[in-house]
């Protein structure tokens, strides 16, 4: 690709958050140009209509995902920020619309799970693009970055598994938290439920208020347990209980670990401070200072520290992103730079948003 190539991007299912995130993002990027925008319910509508803090922007309109002109659009990559079991199915459209060269990011959930069987059990319906599946990169890029540059389809993780494997795979990896003992108590602000019109988001049922939902059964935990498995070597169960949140965004991740025989939480530390010490995004903070919400909002930033629990051989480990950028389209564009050959850091500079 030239140094002045201009990348023209696609997004596809610009009307909800992440979309609408992408579109925040990528409209400042010095490398990409928004070439197409889709919204099926918003179809023919201007952006700025949409969302009215585009109107500062030059954007193109919305249209119907059924009315694109793929050789037109020439697109370079093409993000799908579409409802999970959709994506399937335009994905294995585009792989026979689309010229070879065009690169796909898939933010929802159909491809994050190697075995469709798997998928099958968790979102009730059969996988409708599985010789699709295994082309699929996972992108959780500061841990799959060779996979992820060399494909064309790359799925992004689910916010909460963004966050839990950041904070648990080098930990894994160096052996130095027990498999088989691990609890994730983690907590998204109410944007993770999406755009769509629902009764228990309304403000009245979430304002001041805070409450558990998924028990045992959350979509994501096998998406956790496929990549710890992975890291461990092994089948890993977890125990995961996501809470919404009063707040527009954010998410923030309490894991309680058992350490390896003799481990403290301050060599805990010590591995995910050698491991994340040239990774621009991820921030180990120092002794004693808690993650919060407030510190990566708006950015594609993730901080973490570990705490001695006051049970001998256990250990706290705390992880805070916001949901939608580094949990959902900040990591998405993070694939974008990495698979066009750029830095990753390209367009994600934001500093987090404070107050």
């Amino acid at each position: 690709m030239s140094a002045e190539h201009t990348i023209r991007v696609g997004i596809l299912g610009a009307s909800g958050y992440t979309g609408a995130d992408l579109v925040r993002l990528l409209a400042t990027h010095p490398r990409a140009e928004i070439a197409l925008l889709t919204a099926e319910r918003k179809a023919g509508r201007k952006a700025a209509e949409v969302f009215p803090h585009f109107a500062v922007g030059d954007l193109p309109d919305l249209i119907s995902v059924d009315d694109v002109d793929w050789d037109a659009a020439e697109l370079d990559v093409v993000f799908c920020a579409l409802p999970h079991g959709t994506t399937q199915v335009i994905v294995s459209k585009l792989y026979s619309d689309l010229k070879e060269s065009t690169q796909i990011i898939d933010l929802s959930a159909d491809f994050r799970l190697y075995d469709v069987s798997v998928y099958a059990e968790w979102y009730g319906k059969p996988h409708q693009a599985e010789t699709l599946q295994p082309k699929a990169a996972y992108g959780l890029t500061e841990h799959n970055r060779k996979a992820v540059a060399g494909a064309r389809l790359v799925a992004c993780p689910g916010c909460y598994p963004t966050a839990a494997l950041l904070a648990l795979l080098p930990l894994l990896g160096a052996g130095a938290i027990e498999a088989d003992d691990i609890i994730i108590d983690a907590k998204s602000g109410v944007s993770g439920a999406g755009r769509g019109l629902k009764e228990a988001n309304l403000f009245t049922e979430v304002s001041e208020a805070l409450h558990p939902y998924g028990l045992g059964s959350h979509r994501h935990m096998p998406e956790i347990e496929q990549e710890l498995g992975k890291a461990a070597g092994r089948d890993v169960r977890i125990s995961f209980t996501p809470h919404l949140v009063p707040m527009n965004r954010g998410e923030l991740e309490t894991i309680y670990v058992k350490t390896a025989a003799g481990g403290t939480a301050q060599d805990l530390k010590a591995v995910l401070v050698d491991r994340y010490a040239d990774e621009p995004f991820i921030h180990v903070l120092t002794d004693g200072t808690a993650p919060a919400t407030r510190q990566v909002r708006g950015s594609n930033h993730c901080t973490l520290n570990v705490f001695e629990d006051r049970i001998p051989g256990r250990a706290i480990v705390v992880a805070a992103i916001d949901n939608l950028v580094k949990g959902s389209s900040g990591q998405a564009i993070q694939n974008m730079n990495l698979m066009r050959g750029l830095p990753e850091t390209l367009g994600l500079e934001q500093m987090p948003l404070f107050p």
